[in-house]
């Protein structure tokens, strides 16, 4: 309880409400169709009702709550729709960052992302799955940053949120990890040669690799999907 106290001292209590149920639920331990109730959060958290309803809201502003007059407040399910519509803007955004930063970059550069490279490299061999997945995380961000297009990867870490969520729902294999790494190796050398093509064609093909994981997850767990 101390530990809590000392967090809501530094965080408003919306704050540390929304963070404590954003992460379960993209976590998929609160899954699609979950029942909230205000009270019992608030109970829960040892809060008032207000913060509760405020971070609700703020949730509901990002698809992951479904909130009803007179009814249960539940987790939003998955839309194909609203998936779809996501991996068509970041592919979007993504493709013309890479059209950018082939135009811009140099030795220095390249150098910085073969550190998060080797890194890559490193948690592959060690069998250090989440430290990899931040690392491409970390992979697609140096490539705005350093292609000059900073504020694009705010557009393209909001839509990959959204299915990020639903892919938690398939759990990454030593092999897919592999392949991830591979392209990301040809992705970096096509940016060094200057080649803007080649580099297109990778990350499309990088990007679209989720496409089948998406369709056996909306054919295997349709009881999360709207209708």
């Amino acid at each position: 309880m101390q530990q809590i106290a000392e967090v809501f001292e530094r965080r408003t209590t919306t704050d540390v409400v929304f963070d404590r149920l954003h992460e379960e639920i993209v976590s998929l331990r609160l899954r699609p169709g979950s029942k909230l109730s205000e009270v019992e959060v608030a109970r829960r958290f040892g809060v008032s009702r207000q913060p509760v309803r405020d971070a609700f809201n703020r949730l509901e502003n990002l698809d992951l709550l479904l909130i009803r007059p007179q009814r249960a407040t539940e987790v939003r399910g998955f839309s194909m729709q609203r998936v779809t519509h996501a991996r068509f803007v970041r592919l979007a955004v993504e493709l013309e960052v890479i059209r950018h930063a082939c135009s811009v970059w140099d030795d220095v550069r390249a150098d910085k992302l073969e550190t998060n490279l080797e890194e890559q490299q490193r948690a592959m061999d060690t069998g250090q799955a989440e430290r990899f997945h931040a690392l491409d995380y970390q992979f697609h961000e140096l490539i705005c940053e350093l292609g000059n297009c900073p504020l694009a990867f705010d557009t393209i870490k909001h839509y990959k949120q959204k299915v990020d969520r639903l892919c938690m729902l398939s759990l990454g294999q030593t092999n897919e990890l592999v392949t991830l790494f591979d392209d990301h190796r040809q992705l970096a050398d096509m940016l060094r040669q200057g080649h803007v093509e080649e580099a297109v064609a990778i990350t499309r093909q990088h990007l679209g690799r989720l496409d089948e994981t998406i369709a056996t997850i909306h054919r295997t767990h349709s009881e999360y999907f709207e209708s």
